[in-house]
């Protein structure tokens, strides 16, 4: 990893959610959707320290989730639209919803981790 003290500080959430560098805030974070590049095309950062896991997409689930759930019952409620209908205007919906906050979502976790010096935990093995 590069030293932090040579770069300005950089937004966490702006380069988290255009899918940047999180310590220049220039290269790119990705290569293609989801996939993360070995490091920086700009700064040299290497990437090893991301590690989002299953986190970005629990917090898709929960908040597309609630969005559309909350829209299907409105729906519902108001208009009592038959099934078919509902599956037409919903399933693509969810799709789109999910698949379109993944990635900013991703990056932005990325770079929280990057922020606050995250690192995967260890056991104090000394006695």
């Amino acid at each position: 990893m590069t030293d932090k003290a040579h770069f300005p500080k950089v937004n966490p959430v702006k380069a988290g959610l255009s899918g940047s560098c999180p310590q220049c805030g220039e290269g790119k974070l990705f290569k293609g959707f989801l996939g993360l590049r070995e490091r920086c095309s700009n700064c040299g950062l290497n990437y090893d320290f991301a590690d989002a896991g299953d986190g970005p997409a629990v917090f898709v689930t929960l908040l597309v989730g609630f969005i559309v759930v909350a829209l299907v019952l409105w729906v519902e409620f108001t208009f009592q639209p038959p099934i078919w209908l509902h599956l037409i205007i919903w399933l693509p919906l969810t799709c789109i919803l999910a698949g379109g906050s993944l990635r900013p979502l991703k990056g932005l976790m990325i770079a929280q981790q990057f922020r606050h010096s995250a690192r995967e935990g260890r056991l104090d093995t000394d006695d």
